[in-house]
């Protein structure tokens, strides 16, 4: 609280009188102070004027209306980059990267901008993390999906692409896994995503809205023309993807490459995944873009089709990147499972869509390339000495 008494030199009669706890003030005094709030009150109008009279003040956002020819693309989950870097016809779509952890913030998004599609990414997959902290992954992936649907609903946007994932599946009896293939995920990740997308499917029962669930596997590579590539946040680096870590033991981040679990039921008792070129990916989302038609949902798995052994896996890394990576192994890691690849008959089939950088070396030789021209991932670029 501001006290504005003060001890007093001034003969008796010319004090502040105090009656029942109420200060009368010095009429003289109590002028210079009124004085001085008119002032400050006409300097605040003054400064809300000018601000106002600048362009920049209420320019309208420019997804606020359509040019022609122009499709307007909210992206969630920081894959924006991605997207405007190797999306073809990148001035047919303009994108925009919103962090959609308020809902009113998501209002405000939605109510200054004029979207057309919204492509919800939500969280990165660290299935590793995902275990020790599964309250961020339900909070990321199935709260702020239904934050997102319930902001399209209200604004009128038609067309959502949501980026699911395999982890839906779990371990699966059967392989390979195609769309219905029953979905029984063993890691909070896997079961945030299955969350979401039942909210999805029960929200469609009662809309028009364009509906495409892309279910990736694993995503791997980086863009042949040197502009994108894996630069992990360090924090979840321990959790990250097997390409990250064969990366940084090529680098000499880290000693070595852990390999956990060698006593699966596969062929060589590591873990068998199906390993997607991002080029391959972002493909899949122009082919979802392009077929997506009103009131209809289509489910579609993002893969290869073929297998591939985390054993298999580090040899092709030390070939790409020419380096005997030292390998240790350890136990099994919860929330793995043995076995997962796909069947992409039906993405083929209805979306035109098959992967074309099949070529595991190939891929992380790109990936690879990219390490060593950004040794200090987006930062400052910093060369690997050779």
């Amino acid at each position: 609280m501001l006290n504005f008494s003060r001890a007093r030199t001034q003969p008796r009669s010319t004090r502040a009188m105090s009656l029942g706890g109420i200060d009368y003030v010095d009429p003289k005094k109590k002028s210079n102070f009124v004085g001085k709030i008119l002032l400050a009150a006409a300097l605040t109008a003054l400064c809300i004027l000018m601000l106002k009279q600048s362009p920049r003040f209420n320019s309208p956002s420019p997804f606020s209306h359509h040019e022609i020819g122009v499709t307007h693309v909210l992206v969630t989950g920081g894959a924006v980059k991605v997207l405007q870097e190797l999306f073809p016809e990148p001035g047919r779509l303009q994108f925009i990267y919103a962090d959609l952890g308020d809902a009113k913030v998501v209002n405000k998004i939605f109510s200054e901008n004029a979207f057309d599609i919204v492509m919800h990414f939500a969280a990165v997959a660290y299935v590793g993390e995902s275990t020790l902290d599964p309250l961020k992954y339900y909070r990321n992936i199935t709260s702020n999906t239904l934050v997102v649907l319930e902001a399209m609903a209200a604004h009128g946007v038609k067309t959502f692409i949501y980026s699911s994932t395999c982890a839906t599946y779990g371990e699966p009896e059967k392989m390979p896994i195609t769309e219905v293939t029953p979905q029984f995920p063993i890691n909070p990740y896997g079961k945030a995503k299955k969350m979401a997308e039942d909210i999805i499917l029960d929200f469609h029962k009662n809309s028009d809205m364009a509906i495409m669930i892309l279910r990736y596997f694993n995503v791997i590579g980086s863009d042949p023309e040197g502009r994108l590539g894996e630069a992990p946040r360090p924090e979840l680096r321990v959790h990250g993807r097997i390409s990250g870590a064969c990366f940084d033991a090529a680098r000499g981040i880290i000693p070595g490459l852990k390999v956990t679990g060698t006593d699966y039921k596969t062929a060589d008792g590591t873990c068998v995944r199906d390993y997607i070129d991002v080029t391959d990916l972002v493909d899949a989302h122009v082919k979802a873009l392009e077929k997506a038609i009103p009131s209809k949902v289509g489910i579609y798995n993002v893969g290869t089709g073929r297998g591939r052994s985390v054993k298999e896996f580090v040899e092709a890394c030390k070939k790409a990147t020419g380096v005997n990576i030292k390998v240790e192994q350890l136990p099994r890691r919860p929330g793995d499972y043995a076995e997962v690849f796909s069947d992409p008959t039906k993405i083929k089939l209805e979306l035109n869509w098959t992967a074309q950088h099949t070529d595991l070396q190939e891929s992380l030789r790109i990936a690879w390339r990219w390490q060593k021209e950004h040794h200090n991932g987006y930062g400052t670029p910093l060369a690997m000495p050779s």
